[in-house]
């Protein structure tokens, strides 16, 4: 009996210690589709893998995003063991482009009522058509993959397909009906009861069956890294660390050794680089946004009458619209955005240039090089060497011509402690002490 209390009691705490295995792993998408996203999707598969859980719940609105970051996700909910429901809600709430390759690609497509899916068609920069070759490069391969992925879900894959070549849209009861999704449903729990004791076939064509209904769910929260990832890749976050570290890299290049604006302009150009490198953009307009700052520099150094600073402010508009190769308005940096970095950015450039400018100009007027033009009176003939009396001290002094006791001279040159004078009829200035 001692025996048998003794091996229930490990047996107890191991049961104890085990995950629950009927919870739902919740988690919502209400962005672009991009690398963040891409990681937050994995990191909610992984974790429902390894505690148990019994399905995830991807609550979708997005207009799309990035064709990488969507193959991941894609290929991510193709391999989970853990069954995967997309359902796209709430009411107003879209799948499209990118979005409408996710919802295909889950155990469970599901939309709420007034939302609404499709219009993959692949476009390029600014929602332009990809012309040639390489836009029916582009578009045939979206097709067979969307193609491949719909009919292995036993979803209708011509239908799906006009989505793609003829950036076709559908309400949520048009793509019901012609089997694009398998549910709408008003909320979760309406989804859940839908779904109940009915089997779902998964990818790899085994069977399984969901009883959702009064299950646990569980919100998966973006870690601190997902929640700074995905503000440093918002297009306009990142052109405005780009915009402001070139900025701080500029003026401490043109006043050395204030420390603080090249620690600020290289820890923002590596945030910048950082965010842009997992976005798809254009170097050429990584040029336009560094070539506006040689046109301010020619501002303040020619004096253009603003002509060189208002190309200036164009090439670096123009360099924030084109930074981000991103086919949805999302995606790039608003026009409000360009304008509201550029044209401050581009006083306050011109500005620093020209103070820099001027200040360089300006005559020495400390240590030796201060004498030069100061004028002093001959305290001896100088024949041509003699005294000079300038500042309250006495130099030794050499003129060009001949000078006498008490005549004005100027100073033309300093030869280490030798000054080269000319005689002047103009007085010296009074000092006060």
């Amino acid at each position: 009996m001692r025996l048998g209390k003794l091996l229930a009691f490990p047996i107890l705490l191991s049961l104890l210690s085990l995950p629950c295995t009927a919870d739902v792993l919740k988690v919502v998408i209400d962005d672009t589709i991009q690398a963040a996203t891409a990681e937050r999707v994995a990191r909610a598969i992984d974790l429902a893998a390894e505690q148990k859980y019994v399905a995830v719940l991807v609550e979708l609105n997005t207009p799309g995003g990035v064709m990488g970051s969507m193959q991941e996700i894609m290929q991510k909910i193709i391999a989970s063991p853990v069954p995967v429901i997309i359902y796209v809600t709430p009411s107003g709430s879209r799948a499209a482009s990118a979005g409408f390759f996710i919802l295909e690609s889950a155990d469970v497509a599901a939309m709420a009522p007034g939302t609404h899916t499709g219009a993959a068609h692949p476009v390029g920069p600014f929602g332009g058509e990809i012309k040639g070759p390489m836009g029916d490069k582009v578009l045939n391969d979206a097709s067979a993959m969307l193609r491949s992925i719909a009919s292995k879900r036993r979803r209708n894959s011509d239908v799906a397909e006009t989505a793609v070549r003829e950036s076709k849209s559908f309400t949520e009861t048009e793509a019901l009906s012609q089997k694009l999704i398998d549910y709408v449903a008003s909320d979760e729990q309406d989804l859940f009861r839908q779904i109940s004791g009915k089997q779902i076939t998964r990818f790899d064509d085994k069977t399984a069956s969901l009883n959702l209904v009064g299950q646990k769910e569980v919100v998966l929260e973006p870690t601190l890294k997902e929640t700074i990832l995905s503000f440093l890749m918002e297009p306009d976050i990142a052109f405005i660390l780009l915009a402001i570290g070139a900025l701080a890299l500029y003026t401490e290049f043109n006043h050395p050794g204030a420390v603080w604006p090249g620690t600020v302009g290289i820890v923002f150009i590596l945030l910048a680089i950082f965010a842009l490198h997992l976005l798809p953009i254009r170097f050429f307009a990584v040029v336009l946004i560094f070539a506006s700052f040689a046109l301010f520099a020619l501002e303040a150094k020619f004096s253009t009458h603003g002509v060189m600073a208002i190309g200036g402010i164009v090439t670096l508009v123009l360099g924030g619209l084109l930074l981000i190769d991103a086919p949805i308005p999302e995606m790039r940096v608003k026009l409000w955005t360009a304008l509201a970095v550029s044209i401050p950015l581009g006083l306050i450039t011109v500005f620093l240039m020209t103070i820099a400018l001027q200040a360089r100009r300006n005559k020495v007027v400390t240590g030796i090089e201060g004498l030069i033009g100061e004028i002093g009176t001959a305290q001896t003939a100088l024949a041509p060497s003699g005294k000079v009396f300038i500042h309250g001290e006495i130099w030794n002094a050499t003129a060009s011509s001949e000078v006498g006791v008490g005549q004005n001279v100027v100073v033309e040159k300093v030869d280490g402690l030798q000054l080269q004078v000319t005689p002047t009829s103009r007085a010296p200035e009074k000092t006060t002490a």
